[in-house]
């Protein structure tokens, strides 16, 4: 396992757009899948998108992120990548990213072994 650790939160206006990364350490982090969820106050925790191990790190979106958001991984750097785009007040969460062993991105955050502290987003105007 990796040590995950998430920057980039913050407080950020409307239509604006957000970056946060996802900074692993203590092992090899292009030995993971790694993914991005969210949870916004009074609600589930939800899958936001992952990238697979792997030469070909293919991705997965959850159905509300496939237009705002992009995933992407620098094994070299150790770091995975969320930007967010035209944010809305309803992007409003903590977002941790976690990772497994395997090649599939569930969406289930119960299929992730091990999580960072996550990042506050706070769309407001």
């Amino acid at each position: 396992q990796v040590q995950l650790v998430e920057s980039g939160g913050g407080l950020v206006q409307p239509g604006g757009s957000l970056r946060l990364t996802c900074a692993g350490s203590g092992g090899v982090f292009s030995a993971y899948t790694i993914a991005w969820f969210r949870r916004a106050p009074g609600k589930e925790r939800e899958f936001v998108a992952a990238v697979a191990k792997g030469a070909n790190g293919l991705t997965h979106y959850g159905d509300f992120a496939k237009q705002r958001f992009s995933i992407t991984r620098d094994n070299a750097r150790s770091t995975v990548t969320l930007q967010i785009d035209q944010v809305k007040p309803e992007d409003t969460a903590v977002y941790s990213c976690s990772g497994r062993s395997g090649y599939t991105t569930f969406t289930g955050p119960e299929k992730y072994d091990f999580w960072g502290q996550g990042t506050q987003v706070t769309v407001s105007s």
